[in-house]
């Protein structure tokens, strides 16, 4: 049972050579790639045709899903019968086959596989004759990044930092404190109760596979009911539903009468997220080159030092009290002077250097006062959506008071008012949402970019030529 550190991590790879005597190195890949738990080194001339590829080409048509046959196949009535599909499955074969190194009787490839699939991977190999022989990692060459999407709500948030990004295989997984920085900033601009319900709505209905033209998106149901009810809990805070109806008292402020406190609110969540941002910057910067590498970089300890730093001048100025203001003007120059330091370094020093980490000190100063202040959009959209909702609740009682036709139109300015003001900050809150995940947090949590995980897969055919599918059921090839 993995604990709840492993989950902040990458799973976690290891260099295997899956050997095999010669003559079971077909049925020993064949099981390799029915696992598809092993990323095997693709050879160095990829170019190089097999039998089966030949026949594959000679046929000139649209290939098949590849798939493979547990016994080796007649290639020449593969090609009579047109099965694309197992010729293609036989050229993939082929290729790792041609690139094994082979010492005597036995033969070998080296890859990468996920050390909890180990166990089941063996014992899969050794019904073959196969094996899987764990080896050193190759100096200087990092393993390839598999986020782990086990759980139905892990599984809902990966996408998001698949979407900008491979997590280096050194860093931290930021998947579900990513997630939940994301529904927070998405309900605080989307804050209605009536609104938020209909998202909860919308996450039960993919949940049970409807509509089934996005089916497709069913596994993100948890994401989606997750803002929806981020979106209802602010929507109560700030006693809206559909509007400002009257339904839900203020439990908290109203945007529209307090637009100070809720900005104020707004640029103190996203310092705070900041704040979190260089944390886990620093644990991976650490983690990729060290403590010098985690002391001196702009978006280690030297840039959370700045930030720092901006923070308590901020906090002195607000408060009228000098000593803050002094004490935060030192910590800043003092980050300044270890981010230069860094900057100077890695520039290579010289005049060209030095004007080099001038202009990069001059970015680091900007961007961290440009994104702090970027989260006031946190605010500016939840005003937004509140003023949409208070004018369509404005017409509304307006019509509803001068008669039954007037009622009727007022009705139907409800409906078709509430549903213009969902789809459209639905879509705002989503993308600004996103964007500040991106721009904001993400470009302090990371510094490089990993390689994902690409293992071999290739399904093998059943005994009655079919091919598992996903929930058990058969299907034709």
């Amino acid at each position: 049972m993995n604990s709840w550190a492993d989950s902040l991590i990458p799973d976690r790879m290891r260099r295997v050579a899956v050997v095999a005597p010669a003559d079971a190195l077909r049925e020993t890949l064949v099981r390799v790639a029915d696992a598809g738990c092993v990323e095997l080194d693709r050879p160095e001339d990829p170019g190089r045709s097999g039998p089966a590829a030949r026949h594959l080409q000679s046929l000139g048509t649209a290939s098949e899903p590849a798939v493979l046959s547990p016994s080796e196949p007649d290639l020449d009535d593969l090609a009579r019968q047109g099965r694309t599909g197992l010729l293609a499955g036989e050229a993939e074969l082929e290729t790792y086959r041609e690139a094994a190194v082979r010492r005597g009787s036995a033969a070998a490839l080296a890859g990468w596989c996920p050390t909890v699939e180990l166990p089941g991977l063996a014992a899969r190999l050794a019904d073959a004759g196969g094996a899987v022989v764990p080896l050193r990692a190759p100096p200087g060459i990092d393993p390839p990044t598999r986020l782990s999407d086990t759980g139905t709500v892990r599984r809902s948030l990966v996408p998001l930092v698949r979407t900008y990004g491979t997590v280096p295989y050194a860093d931290v997984d930021p998947t579900v404190p990513a997630g939940i920085a994301y529904v927070v900033m998405f309900g605080m601009m989307f804050g209605d109760a009536g609104h938020g319900l209909l998202l909860l709505l919308a996450a039960l209905l993919l949940r049970s596979g409807r509509p089934r033209r996005l089916v497709f998106l069913q596994p993100l149901w948890p994401f989606l009911a997750g803002a929806g009810a981020a979106s209802v809990l602010a929507g109560i805070a700030y006693g809206e539903f559909f509007g400002p109806t009257g339904v839900l008292p203020v439990l908290w402020l109203n945007p529209l009468e307090a637009p100070m406190r809720l900005l104020a609110c707004a640029m103190g969540l996203g310092a705070v997220l900041l704040a979190l941002a260089y944390g886990t910057g620093i644990v991976n910067r650490w983690r990729e080159g060290g403590p010098g590498r985690a002391l001196y970089a702009a978006s280690g300890v030297a840039g959370a030092t700045v930030f720092l730093g901006f923070a308590g001048v901020a906090a002195g100025v607000v408060l009228h009290v000098p000593l803050v203001v002094v004490t935060g003007s030192v910590i800043a120059l003092t980050g300044l002077g270890l981010a230069g330091t860094g900057l100077l370094t890695a520039s290579g020093g010289g005049a060209s250097g030095a004007l080099q980490t001038g202009v990069q000190l001059f970015d680091v100063v900007i961007r961290i006062g440009s994104n702090t202040v970027s989260f006031a959009r946190l605010a500016a959209f939840g005003l937004t959506h509140a003023a949409l909702g208070g004018i369509v609740w404005q017409g509304t009682t307006a019509l509803a008071g001068a008669g039954p036709a007037a009622l009727l139109a007022g009705l139907l300015l409800f409906v078709l008012g509430n549903t213009l003001a969902f789809a459209l900050e639905a879509l705002v809150a989503g993308v600004q949402a996103l964007r500040l995940e991106f721009y904001e947090l993400f470009s302090r949590v990371f510094d490089a970019e990993g390689r994902p995980f690409r293992p071999w897969h290739v399904p093998t055919l059943t005994c009655h030529g079919k091919v598992p599918a996903p929930h058990g059921t058969e299907v034709t090839p």
